[in-house]
């Protein structure tokens, strides 16, 4: 037989105390997991509304550019003399504007 089973259960026990750990692990899963991701879709949203015409950026595909149209969802990059690609927002993910030129 099962002597667990059949043992009496603890008198005044809090039930709550129980699941304690279980909303520890929540609460520090939010705060070093949940929240910086959220933070971080924020400051994203923010830059690609403040994109403007001059901004060298980068897509996610790795491609370097500067922006001449900005549209609703969509950007117009310059990436070489005469060779413009239009590219959705949500793919520029790094502005090179201020980032030193390298030769």
């Amino acid at each position: 037989m099962n002597y667990l089973l059949m043992a009496a259960p603890a008198e005044g026990a809090n039930p709550l105390m129980s699941f304690l750990p279980l909303l520890i692990i929540i609460v520090i899963f939010y705060f070093f997991m949940i929240r910086p991701q959220v933070k971080r879709q924020k400051e994203l949203r923010t830059f690609r509304d403040s994109l403007a015409k001059g901004d060298k950026v980068v897509t996610t595909g790795g491609i370097y550019g500067k922006i001449v149209e900005v549209k609703d969802n969509v950007v117009h990059l310059q990436i070489d003399n005469d060779v413009t690609i239009k590219v959705d927002k949500a793919a520029v993910i790094k502005d090179m504007t201020d980032a030193p030129q390298q030769k």
